[in-house]
């Protein structure tokens, strides 16, 4: 190496030796990609729309798909409007019905009268959502009631043909998601039966997994246990007032864990010092449903709800999957439309400006000048506030020059090095004194807390413990807007 060469590398080699050393287990790129998205959509779409079901056997006319006012863009622009970062659609659900032509069954779009079976609901989506700057996403269920080698070693092959299409006909995909659906009674050409498998072994998801690595590499693969995203244990869009990114999933005999096979109690909080990077993903949809029925438009969760569901996930270290069902004519409902307008007004307007963006800060322990506390408000989310090594509890004082009212709390760590905290607690200076205003746990990629009512004060006090040095990139106030 030349001697100018040298010169120019010390710094950026002196820079990275002082930062603290990794803990725990560690995000990927993929997953620290998935980390920044927080909250995207779902589309469930199907037969069922038209058949008024939440599960369709598999014995559905494909004819009777026809969404005569099908728009793609339109759909994509509702969900935008509420501040989504992508969209998975469910390209098919367990009743076997394809929203793409497949090569692999008749039992698609292309035997439909929708665009006279020259249609393609995957296309269309996934196109609408690159040209709105959003993430595309596949649900390919695993069970499939229509077809007659469901539950046979033939149907695993099949259903691999169908993901390679999904995975290779239509562009960049963010998410691969699979359910924990596993048999029981169907159509399956005919035979009218109830057909079981073995969960834990007939999928053979190893092998489907390493298809996807090669076919969408920067793809993140949801399901109960991962590969890199698991399923928080419920289907209300609320992860654990504590929800570690750590998680070790065991089966329900506590043996090795499988979609459709773990432990879900354990789920939701996940578990500290876990050995895999594995985060929640709460899903929950808009509408009691997860399909549309036009008994439930008057049912729709309103923007406030949504904004309380977004703070007791995205805020709690996970990301917000929202389902929102296309109706009939192939659009979102007015009402379903309305909601998520207000829901991205809320988000929007909340997190416009950071109260303690011109903090002065100081801290009763810091690693050296580039790791100290103003990082924590300077919006850069490379930097960080770190101690140095083996000081696990510290503090960071603020000044706000002035005093300002809030009613949201927002810390992030540097989960690149790992979950380092143990716990947290935010005091407000009032008369004269220190008074605690909030507290938790775990906090990873993302906590907020919203306080009850909102303070009012000029100094605060950040509390932090750990199991490694704390290293914390993000400490922010907000305001909540209120939709009008």
């Amino acid at each position: 190496m030349r001697r100018r060469d040298f010169l120019m590398a010390a710094p950026a080699a002196a820079a990275m030796a002082r930062e603290p050393q990794p803990f725990g287990a560690l995000p990927s790129q993929r997953q620290l990609l998935w980390h920044e998205l927080e909250i995207y959509s779902f589309l469930h779409f199907t037969t069922n729309t038209f058949t008024d079901k939440e599960w369709g056997y598999g014995d559905e006319d494909p004819a009777i798909f026809n969404p005569t006012e099908f728009d793609a863009g339109a759909i994509v622009s509702g969900l935008k409007a509420g501040g989504m970062k992508g969209v998975i659609l469910t390209c098919k659900h367990h009743d076997g019905f394809c929203l793409w032509p497949t090569k692999t069954t008749d039992h698609s779009v292309r035997q439909s009268t929708w665009r006279g079976g020259a249609g393609d609901v995957v296309k269309e989506i996934s196109q609408a959502a690159a040209k709105a700057g959003l993430k595309f996403g596949v649900y390919l269920s695993p069970w499939d009631r229509n077809c007659a080698l469901y539950a046979r070693p033939e149907y695993v092959e099949i259903y691999r043909a169908q993901l390679r299409e999904l995975l290779t006909w239509y562009g960049p995909v963010y998410e691969v998601w699979h359910d924990g659906a596993n048999g029981g009674d169907g159509y399956y050409g005919g035979a009218r039966e109830k057909r079981r498998i073995d969960k834990k072994t007939y999928y053979q998801w190893p092998k489907t997994w390493e298809m996807v690595r090669q076919l969408q590499p920067d793809a993140v693969i949801f399901s109960d246990v991962g590969p890199d995203i698991r399923w928080v244990g419920n289907e209300r869009g609320i992860a654990g007032e504590t929800c570690w990114a750590t998680f070790d999933p065991l089966g329900e005999d506590g043996g090795p864990a499988s979609p459709g096979d773990v432990k879900t109690k354990d789920s939701t909080p996940g578990h500290r010092n876990g050995n895999r990077w594995l985060p929640a993903e709460c899903d929950v949809s808009i509408r009691p449903g997860w399909f549309w029925h036009e008994k439930e438009n008057a049912r729709v969760k309103t923007p406030p709800q949504l904004m309380d569901l977004y703070y007791k996930s995205v805020g709690r270290g996970a990301s917000f999957l929202l389902n929102v069902p296309p109706d009939r004519r192939g659009l979102l409902h007015e009402n379903d439309v309305a909601s998520l307008k207000g829901l991205g007004d809320m988000l929007r307007g909340t997190f416009r400006e950071n109260l303690a963006a011109r903090a002065k800060w100081r801290a009763s322990n810091l690693r050296d000048k580039q790791h100290g506390p103003a990082k924590l408000t300077d919006g850069v989310s490379s930097t960080f506030w770190a101690t140095a090594d083996g000081v696990l509890d510290a503090s960071a004082e603020a000044d706000l020059g002035r005093a300002a009212a809030f009613d949201v709390i927002r810390l992030r760590e540097n989960i690149r090095l790992g979950q380092r905290l143990d716990s947290f607690a935010v005091d407000a200076w009032k008369d004269g004194a220190w008074a605690e205003i909030a507290q938790g746990t775990s906090v990873g990629a993302c906590r907020l807390v919203k306080l009850a009512q909102p303070v009012e004060t000029r100094k605060l006090r950040l509390r932090v413990k750990g199991s490694a040095s704390p290293a914390l990139t993000e400490f922010g106030l907000y305001c909540e807007t209120a939709v009008g």
